[in-house]
């Protein structure tokens, strides 16, 4: 009874939105998973492994992020320096590193240490500044102490790039479980980072459908084939409403401010895939790993979120949150 007595108290300790919430993302798996039952048994011909991996994926992604959400800001911090390391790990697998740059490498990953650390201690400021300004000076400097200048521009540039989006840009959506609720939050702190996973994988999903539906005329052909206007604009009409009229239950977000992040989110999501794209053709991968069955690394389903999380907290951070 004690058991039953704890969970109940942690559930009712949680803002109701963000439960709906989190119960409509279960909700939506469970018809995925039904629908994906009764195509298998409805066409016995056709191969569905890859859509029940997808998931199947998805069931663990969102438990474990949902776990992180409910359990607070230190779980929360905590997940997303796994998601930043496993992709920063991906993409220094994957990049032309000299071997002589080892050292680097140890030291890029000693960033995202750091970088995790001033959110732990709720040191915006050193945050903000910390990758883009110390670790740009930095890591060079460590790199022309090691007396390699062969490549030595291109391979600064991919340190910081790699840094940048895997860990910076990420941050930002762990840096808002650290948000007061002295910011009038209607699903707490929690609710800011829920509805920005919600919307930047809805957009994703609402781009592949109505690519798949209505697509005729490709957008950029040579780096994303499959990428198409009539998937792009289903997809950020389709974002564009779920934020305006899901984003007051889950953000401070009103008016004008709202409006702004309505149309930009979905942008940014876009940006973030086509360019994600570019960079795997320039390597010459399909993926940036196989770690996440039927979705590939963790860099590949997280390539919106690298653009899409540092515009959000910004923008909460202009028009709604008065501690940033």
């Amino acid at each position: 009874m004690d058991i039953v007595a704890a969970v109940r108290a942690f559930f009712a300790a949680q803002p109701p939105t963000l439960l709906v919430g989190l119960a409509g993302v279960v909700a939506l798996l469970s018809v995925a998973g039904a629908i994906a039952t009764v195509l298998t048994a409805l066409k016995p011909d056709r191969d569905y492994r890859e859509l029940r991996q997808r998931i199947a994926s998805w069931w663990v992604m969102v438990a474990l992020l949902a776990g992180a959400l409910l359990l607070g800001w230190q779980a929360t911090v905590l997940a997303f320096a796994l998601v930043s390391f496993m992709a920063l790990r991906e993409f220094l697998s994957l990049a032309p590193i000299r071997k002589e740059d080892r050292p680097a490498i140890l030291a890029a990953y000693l960033a995202l240490v750091a970088a995790y650390g001033f959110i732990a201690a709720d040191k915006y400021m050193f945050y903000l500044v910390f990758i883009p300004v110390w670790a740009f000076l930095g890591l060079p400097f460590l790199m022309a102490m090691l007396g390699q200048t062969r490549g030595f521009l291109t391979t600064a540039a991919t340190f910081h790039w790699g840094l940048v989006t895997c860990v910076y840009n990420l941050g930002f959506a762990a840096f808002l479980m650290r948000t007061p609720d002295s910011d009038r939050l209607p699903a707490g702190a929690a609710g800011l980072v829920f509805f920005l996973l919600l919307v930047t994988e809805f957009n994703d999903v609402a781009q592949y459908v109505f690519g798949k539906l209505l697509g005729r005329r490709k957008i950029a052909p040579t780096v994303s084939p499959n990428k198409t206007w009539e998937g792009f604009l289903g997809g950020w009409l389709a974002t564009g409403l779920l934020i305006w009229f899901a984003g007051p239950l889950f953000t401070p977000l009103a008016g004008h401010g709202l409006l702004v992040v309505a149309v930009a989110l979905p942008l940014a999501g876009f940006a973030g895939d086509v360019t994600m794209s570019a960079v795997k053709r320039d390597i010459g991968v399909k993926d940036t790993s196989h770690a996440i069955p039927g979705h590939g690394g963790v860099l590949d389903r997280a390539d919106s979120l690298t653009f899409t999380a540092p515009l959000y907290f910004h923008l909460l951070a202009l028009f709604a949150l008065g501690k940033f």
